[in-house]
């Protein structure tokens, strides 16, 4: 520790300098001789002795009341160390990072069984389309340097009492909806309570007991926005960058932990509209706008969902906020061939390169969280948390876990596969990886209602 050495050995020097006499008596000579060298002797044992126990002080108290050697940091402290220890981390409340980690083998089987869940959807059931291997269930992540305990059902629902979980975005958020509530009836079964709109799209259910809350809003852009129909004639989407989706906004007070989990939509053709001026668009041949991509339109649909639920956090309660970051596909070759996601087992560690899509819009949703959370610093902090639910290396290295042709019922039930078979390498099966990705969750809320009481 250099910089901690260097600051003793300044100080040290400033107190030798302000108790030196500059006139010594004669008599004196012997004692002004032997001053420097007991100084030289005294002093380098003084600073080993100060470092070592700098080395040895107990750790920092963590928000749960365990012993951490990270700093927690909040939207009302900061620290540059802590920042500097995790750079790819926005400034968090936490002190784990749970995104760093890898996949380990397990023996033990999935919570949950998909032939018994009534609640996954049947293109992501990947056990009751006849999924022949099974390995892809015995995979726990397992983060580096702290602990991740298995899905606990009964301790999830009870922190959600008489509490609203919302689930905003697109299919990737119903994926980890869907999930979360096979792993929950474990304790408890849900009981629907609403439903709204085609392919189950807005949801919602309650588990008696605790009067805990979860619900699905279908909102693929975060923002205002048109969606694409092509059986119509409409063969683009169309956004409304500075404006949040009022399907999720208009309920937001009545909820207290909202993930917001969305990005593949914006890989789709598009024109962005902002504050009544067009942007550009994004794969629009057919019109005579500038094509200006999708990366900083999504950095921007982020800080207006963000900024949302900031402005109004003072008429609606303490909140916690999640995004859960990009989820990268796996498709190796065509969608619709067989083969598409063949894998059957995880990626090994430095197998697979992460693609730059799938790196640069994490990092937009790690960014404009950690920019959230300054922000509010700067305003003496507030009662909305944020946090990124940072999924993307640990998706990245699961090319297993997808339904791929099990998407459909037993599509090689004749024996022959045929030229062309429909695959989805983006969705997760259930049970499957994606299960982890609440495992995190759940310690999440956990450390948001401590640090709150």
């Amino acid at each position: 520790m250099p910089f901690s050495i260097t600051h003793l050995t300044t100080a040290a020097m400033a107190t030798t300098h302000q108790h030196h006499h500059p006139t010594i008596k004669p008599n004196h000579f012997h004692l002004k001789k032997l001053i420097p060298w007991l100084l030289y002797i005294l002093l380098p044992l003084a600073i080993l002795h100060l470092y070592l126990s700098s080395l040895s002080s107990p750790a920092t108290s963590s928000p749960n009341g365990t012993a951490s050697t990270s700093v927690p940091v909040s939207s009302s402290s900061s620290s540059s160390q802590t920042v500097a220890e995790l750079p790819e981390q926005p400034p968090s409340w936490t002190f784990c990072n749970f995104s760093d980690g890898q996949w380990v083998p397990h023996s033990g089987g999935p919570l949950y069984s998909g032939t018994a869940c009534k609640t996954i959807k049947k293109g992501q059931n990947c056990m009751e389309h006849g999924r022949p291997d099974t390995g892809y269930l015995h995979w726990r992540w397992r983060p580096r340097r702290c602990s991740l305990p298995p899905f606990d059902p009964a301790a999830f629902l009870d922190l959600l009492a008489d509490k609203h979980l919302a689930f905003v975005g697109d299919s990737m958020a119903r994926n980890q909806l869907e999930s979360l509530l096979c792993l929950l009836a474990v304790a408890e079964e849900p009981d629907l309570v609403y439903r709204d709109g085609e392919e189950n799209k807005f949801r919602r259910w309650v588990f008696r007991r605790r009067n805990a809350t979860v619900s699905v809003f279908w909102s693929p852009f975060l923002v205002k926005g048109v969606e694409k129909d092509e059986p119509a004639g409409l063969k683009h989407n169309t956004l409304f960058l500075e404006t949040a989706d009022d399907r999720w906004a208009a309920d937001l007070d009545g909820i207290d932990v909202v993930l917001f989990s969305a990005g593949h939509w914006y890989l789709l053709p598009a024109i962005y509209h902002e504050h009544g001026v067009v942007l550009g668009c994004h794969a629009c041949p057919d019109f005579n706008l500038t094509e200006i991509g999708f990366f900083d339109v999504f950095r921007k649909a982020v800080r207006t969902a963000l900024g949302e639920v900031s402005r109004r956090q003072h008429s609606s309660g303490e909140k916690l906020v999640l995004v859960t970051t990009f989820s990268p596909a796996h498709f190796e070759g065509e969608w619709d061939k067989a083969g598409a996601c063949p894998k059957k087992e995880p990626y090994k560690e430095g197998e697979k390169e992460m693609g730059y899509t799938d790196a640069l819009m994490r990092r937009i949703a790690v960014e404009e969280v950690a920019a959230a959370v300054a922000a509010a610093d700067s305003r003496g902090g507030g009662k909305v948390k944020m946090e990124t639910l940072d999924v993307t290396e640990m998706a990245l290295l699961r090319p297993d876990g997808h339904p791929g042709p099990y998407m459909h019922p037993h599509p090689f039930a004749g024996g022959e596969v045929g030229d062309r078979v429909q695959n989805d390498c983006v969705h997760w099966c259930l049970p499957g990886p994606i299960d982890s990705w609440n495992e995190i969750l759940l310690q999440v809320i956990r450390r948001w209602k401590k640090a709150s009481h």
